[in-house]
């Protein structure tokens, strides 16, 4: 049963249906909230206004007390290709932004729990099936995206549907649809280069921003991600040198580091790695890319004060552990991830627009990096998936006097500092808050302060930094 139906008008001028279906047994609240569930249903491209359809879930709580049109907050997750509701099991009485009005948590178009939901099974499968067979990953993942491609298709799925730019509009509409005055919009990772886009395309819908380590849409990510790793591990060898208590085991780590990941730039390694539930090892052919990996996947608030012993380990000799953790991350895949939503952005937004020249500069420039995968989007894969460019409205900066809280971590290795900044530039009312030995994700709050607090009540007043391991700019 529909319980609301309205006609909808995006940016272009087209107009289309949308309506709001129930999705019971969503999320648990406290029976104190007014908790309202369902699915938002779209077109899943507005240019085909009678096209197929397609259905979100969402979630929007608040307490008795608060206004039901005003104040509210709009969060989605990051990825691209992650569910935001299937990440919150409970709503409690006190519940983060809660405390600040109406809470809004709304899934992205082609995840988990969305419909039709763009996973590609195929893909873990032909990773894990590369180190069981030794065979080439690149060639056996390429396989696995045109199979899981065709699939879509033959469904009749339109993959250059599945953008910033219809999710921005799928923002606007369920704001409408609820009846809500503007929004304050919440992303972290890709999800607030997303907030930046719904500003873009619909000024009028947003009352401010938080953004928690982003992602702008008018970066070339791949022109610069090495360089961007590189600067997460320089600023962590940085710090070693400062503050490292046992300084003969951790000297000069920085120029050992780099010589050694240099040296072994196309050498092979074998380990035997049991794979959970099996009984007998195999024999696995690794290179410098999977212990790359293991050492970026822990430039992480939690674990960034093992990246020394680790490297150092590594330059030893002692791969063991630090594969081993490296092959058990690709064994288990992603079940939270669906890749064909995470195909349909990247490569619209980021390697439709990626200069391959400029990114082998990075490689010629950073040779201990050379030959490492950094994403698991590249030009390849996108050559397979064949969507449309984005919208290049979408490739510039916001232009806005809208207020903004915009964070991060100064060893996060994928959303530099540095974007902040950027993103800031044409933010007059923008605010940076950097927090030191803090990876991706660094939130608001770090050594008992809470700066969350004070932007949501005076949004326009400048923030001061309460401990010198931040800045506020």
């Amino acid at each position: 049963m529909v319980a609301l139906l309205m006609i909808a008008q995006s940016a272009s001028g087209q107009r289309y249906k949308v309506s709001i279906q129930p999705n019971p047994g969503l999320v648990k609240a406290d029976p104190r909230l007014i908790l309202q569930t369902g699915y938002l249903v779209v077109p899943e491209n507005r240019s085909k206004p009678h096209g197929r359809s397609i259905r979100l879930p969402f979630f929007f709580v608040r307490r008795p007390d608060q206004d039901p049109k005003k104040n509210v907050s709009l969060y989605m997750t990051g990825g691209p290709g992650y569910s935001t509701t299937r990440n919150i099991d409970s709503i409690s009485y006190n519940s983060g932004f809660l405390r600040y009005g109406g809470f809004i948590a709304l899934d992205q178009r082609g995840t988990k729990r969305a419909t039709p939901c763009l996973e590609c099974h195929e893909v873990d499968e032909a990773i894990k099936e590369s180190y069981r067979t030794n065979r080439d990953r690149d060639s056996l993942v390429r396989i696995a995206v045109q199979q899981c491609r065709s699939k879509f298709t033959q469904q009749g799925i339109d993959l250059s549907a599945y953008n910033s730019e219809q999710s921005a509009e799928d923002i606007n509409d369920l704001r409408l649809a609820l009846g809500l005055d503007s929004l304050t919009l919440v992303g972290i990772s890709y999800s607030g280069g997303l907030m930046l886009a719904t500003a873009t395309l619909h000024p009028e819908a947003v009352r401010a921003l938080i953004l928690n380590s982003p992602l702008p849409i008018f970066t070339n990510y791949d022109e610069e991600a090495l360089l961007n790793i590189n600067e997460a591990l320089d600023q962590v060898f940085e710090d070693c040198e400062k503050d490292s208590l046992n300084r003969p085991r951790y000297n000069n780590l920085k120029p050992a580091f780099r010589q050694y990941f240099t040296a072994i730039t196309g050498m092979k390694f074998k380990t035997n790695y049991l794979e959970k539930g099996k009984m007998d090892s195999i024999s696995i052919t690794y290179t410098k890319n999977e212990l790359l990996d293991a050492i970026v996947n822990r430039l992480n608030t939690a674990q960034v004060s093992t990246v020394p012993g680790m490297i150092r380990d590594i330059i030893d000799g002692k791969h063991q552990p630090w594969i081993r953790e490296a092959l058990d991350g690709y064994f288990a895949g992603d079940p939270d991830l669906a890749f064909g939503m995470r195909y349909s952005i990247i490569c619209s937004e980021q390697i439709s627009y990626a200069d391959p020249a400029r990114e082998k500069q990075q490689a010629q420039l950073l040779p201990w990096l050379t030959g490492y995968i950094y994403n698991n989007v590249d030009h390849p894969i996108c050559d397979c998936w064949k969507v449309k460019p984005a919208n290049p409205a979408l490739k510039k900066p916001l232009y806005s006097n809208v207020p903004a809280l915009i964070s991060a971590g100064d060893i996060d290795p994928w959303c530099r500092p540095s974007y902040n900044r950027l993103i800031k530039k044409s933010l007059p009312n923008g605010q940076v808050l950097i927090f030191h030995d803090k990876g991706h994700g660094a939130g608001f709050s770090a050594d008992g302060v809470n700066y969350l607090d004070g932007f949501m009540q005076a949004p326009f007043k400048k923030l001061a930094a309460q401990s010198t391991r931040h800045i506020a700019e």
